[in-house]
């Protein structure tokens, strides 16, 4: 009975020590025995992992990253800092253009009871062909250019007044000759427009211009004086 416990001690020891040198591979010249093969019999113990059921969070939203404000790149224009151009002002004074007065005085004027008269007068002047509107002893018209009479017509000298005013006459005596602005200050003879080539038989030939003046400024009575 002893011999029996002692034997089966002897085997419990051997698969004991067979059981814990497993794991690691077999030598080649050893067969059967030792470790149990897996999947025959009871099988080698399974080692169950822990495994973690919930994996740890991660954090899925990345970092709020905050938009600082858009700076602007485009640089403001820099102001005009330069004076705005003026034409300087001219300071010279414009030149004035006066026009020469008419002469006012009579000493040009050869007739002298002509520049004492009181109110309008006329002065002609035979040999220089010049003749004057005056007032007041003042020149106011001329000198200005007229022819007298001819030779056996000659236009007579002295002193006279306006005798009478037509705005047309027609000489009878030289075939209804047409005679604008007449002033007559003697009798057949007047101021009027004609010829400043031609001589008259004896009147005071004026421009046109002239002679409308003298028509129009003179009046009967008025003094008219004629010097050689």
């Amino acid at each position: 009975m002893k011999r029996l416990l002692v034997g089966i001690a002897a085997v419990a020891g051997a698969f004991v020590l067979a059981a814990c040198s497993g794991g690691g591979a077999s030598p080649a010249n050893v067969t059967g025995g030792g470790a149990v093969q897996a999947g025959a019999g009871g099988g080698a113990p399974t080692t169950s992992a822990i495994t973690s059921s919930s994996a740890p969070a991660t954090t899925s939203s990345a970092p709020v990253t905050t938009s600082s404000p858009a700076t602007s790149t485009s640089k403001p224009k820099p102001t005009s800092t330069k004076p705005t151009s003026t034409k300087p002002t001219s300071t010279k004074p414009k030149p004035t253009t006066t026009k020469p007065k008419p002469v006012t005085t009579t000493a040009n004027v050869p007739c002298a009871k002509a520049a004492a008269a009181s109110g309008t007068a006329a002065c002609v002047d035979i040999s220089a062909h010049k003749a004057w509107l005056l007032k007041d002893g003042k020149v106011i018209y001329g000198p200005v250019s007229m022819l007298p009479g001819r030779k056996g017509h000659a236009t007579p000298t002295g002193s006279f007044r306006v005798l009478s005013k037509e705005k047309m006459h027609y000489s009878r005596e030289f075939d209804n000759a047409p005679m604008p602005n007449s002033v007559f200050f003697y009798p057949g003879d007047a101021f009027h427009t004609g010829s400043l080539k031609t001589y008259s038989h004896g009147c005071v030939h004026l421009s046109a211009t002239s002679s409308l003046r003298f028509f129009n400024t003179l009046h009967v009575g008025d003094v008219v004086q004629v010097v050689p």
